[in-house]
């Protein structure tokens, strides 16, 4: 069993949590302790993994990534009016190749997600997101990833995985679950014509790290409909976590990547929520452990909706454009939107209707402008399901 592999919390952090209010967190999450062993997870709606591999990184890590300190600062936040039950599972220690880590990575990951909980990896380098996503093989057929990152990190095709290229090998590898894959943030300078080309003709969906300051709420359709989030601690600019190195000027400000962490939380699809190249400072440990708040925070506001035209909770809207009647739905209860999407896989939905794709209202707008989503047209073309 891949929990045999886990270590328990660091006994210095356990000591800490004796000494805080009974209202924080670290009073309320159940611990894989030295003394105790693993917590019990019938109950159990989140679990948090630490995972210290940095092999793969990109650029050398020349000390581990100290997951006690981001305990220390998460487990010292008050706890919300929250009905979330979290574990902490301790950490997966490197093994004797990195392969060895990701075999263990994958296997706690995809017992969590059978187990119905959500796992909050945290890791040093962003490769660890390829263990995650190859978690759900047997599980999930067609799996959506989101990735909040400055960077696509496709790499080069002879390049090993590595935090900077893991993306290839999850599009290139068997077997092929991705269905979709959607960039949140990325900053041109650092990504290479070629692989804004193989966005395009994979029809992949990427947002500009400026379209999306200007309005942080385009990131939540795209989240709404992931089922793996990997979030590169490199899309949040330097002066937010403490300025340390390979750290860009440009990018999130604390407020808006803990926007973005609720709007993931919020999501009804996601499964594995991903924090990776994280650094070791103070600031950056807070920053860290308020984004896990927020996540936590946006999952006890999750609404399952179903969006139906005979449904008094939604709004039908019929959008005639040149080529297409454009369906979209509004719900009164959340006010999200969803628009239909004829798809060539639509024959095997299990109510051969129509796939929804989430959406903003400006989408509603511009096509009433006749103007056609450019995410309804990537949908489209793709067949989306």
């Amino acid at each position: 069993m891949a929990f045999d592999f886990l270590m328990p919390v660091n006994e210095r952090v356990m000591a800490h949590c004796e000494l805080l209010p009974s209202q924080t967190l670290g009073k309320h999450i159940l611990k894989h302790s030295l003394s105790h062993g693993l917590p019990e997870l019938a109950n159990v709606n989140v679990a948090i993994l630490g995972v210290n591999e940095a092999r793969n990184a990109f650029e050398e890590k020349t000390e581990p990534l100290d997951l006690s300190g981001i305990r220390l600062q998460l487990y010292s936040l008050m706890k919300g009016n929250w009905n979330t039950t979290i574990a902490d599972l301790g950490d997966v220690e490197p093994g004797n190749t990195v392969e060895d880590t990701y075999f263990v990575v994958k296997g706690v990951v995809a017992e969590l997600i059978t187990k119905n909980i959500i796992p909050i990896v945290i890791g040093a380098t962003q490769d660890i997101t390829y263990p995650t996503y190859r978690a759900f093989d047997g599980l999930k057929n067609m799996v959506n990833l989101v990735a909040i990152d400055s960077r696509f990190d496709f790499g080069l095709d002879e390049d090993f995985i590595s935090s900077h290229s893991y993306m290839s090998k999850i599009i290139t590898d068997k077997p092929n679950n991705l269905f979709n894959f959607s960039n949140i943030g990325y900053q041109s300078y650092f990504n290479s014509q070629e692989e804004m080309d193989l966005m395009e003709r994979l029809f992949f969906d990427y947002y500009r790290l400026g379209e999306l300051i200007s309005n942080i709420a385009l990131a939540e359709p795209v989240l709404r409909n992931a089922h793996l989030v990997s979030l590169d601690a490199r899309a949040i600019r330097a002066g937010e976590m403490g300025l340390p190195n390979n750290f860009s000027p440009n990018g999130f400000t604390g407020r808006e990547i803990c926007t973005i962490a609720r709007y993931a939380g919020i999501s009804d699809n996601i499964s594995v929520f991903g924090i990776y190249e994280c650094e070791n400072n103070n600031q950056s440990f807070q920053l860290i452990s308020q984004l896990i708040w927020y996540f936590i925070e946006g999952l006890n506001f999750r609404i399952q909706e179903t969006p139906d035209g005979n449904n008094n909770d939604f709004t039908k809207y019929t959008v005639p454009t040149e080529n297409e009647y454009l369906i979209f739905y509004k719900s009164h209860l959340s006010e999200r939107w969803w628009v239909e999407v004829p798809s060539i896989l639509t024959a095997h939905t299990k109510t051969n209707s129509p796939a929804l794709l989430p959406c903003t209202e400006l989408d509603y707008l511009d096509a009433c402008d006749q103007n056609i989503p450019e995410r309804w047209f990537k949908a489209y073309k793709k067949g989306f399901n």
